[in-house]
């Protein structure tokens, strides 16, 4: 049986860190990252995955519980924020070599390419691509430190009031936008 883990980004409950919000409504990372991961883990399940959800404010704690399950494919769920003018629905990827998709893990890459294109077409973000992270140079921890194809989402800009609607409102939508991501994915 497939094995998926989900890491709904930052800390459960905010404490210490709830990420970013929105100054205008007080909506937190935490929260949004947490709703939708498991409403993601629901979707997986029914459809007869296996899935672990994490939330923890250590990175080390995350990556090794999905070592050590073993998981079969990682995905953390965020949320981004900027300057509250941009907008849109980014997925970082492993690299290990440089900034440029040519180097991205493969499997990651398409795995993220699925999940990318799911959330744009579903809800009409602003499609800002794959981003690759290189470790030591724009690296994710979470990225770097777990043993299979890794993805992290960025669904849209909390500090942006329109992508913050949807976030608010939306929740389900990117949560099935995953979730379809990642059975498109298992069945390339």
């Amino acid at each position: 049986m497939v094995k998926i883990f989900i890491n709904p980004g930052h800390a459960p409950n905010g404490k210490p860190d709830p990420g970013a919000s929105n100054p205008n409504t007080g909506l937190r990372e935490c929260d949004v990252a947490l709703a939708v991961g498991n409403m993601v883990a629901e979707y997986l399940q029914n459809v007869g995955y296996e899935v672990q959800v994490l939330q923890s404010n250590s990175l080390s704690e995350i990556c090794d519980a999905a070592n050590s399950w073993p998981a079969d494919l990682f995905i953390s769920i965020h949320c981004n924020a900027f300057n509250t003018a941009a907008k849109g629905t980014e997925t970082c990827v492993f690299s290990s070599f440089g900034a440029r998709l040519e180097y991205a893990s493969p499997c990651s890459k398409k795995l993220g390419e699925y999940i990318q294109s799911q959330i744009v077409k579903s809800l009409g973000t602003v499609d800002r691509g794959l981003k690759p992270r290189t470790p030591g140079v724009n690296g994710l921890y979470v990225l770097t430190n777990t043993d299979m194809p890794a993805v992290l989402s960025e669904l849209a800009f909390i500090d942006n009031d329109e992508d913050a609607a949807l976030l608010t409102n939306h929740q389900d939508d990117f949560a099935a936008a995953i979730a379809r991501g990642v059975t498109d994915w298992l069945s390339f």
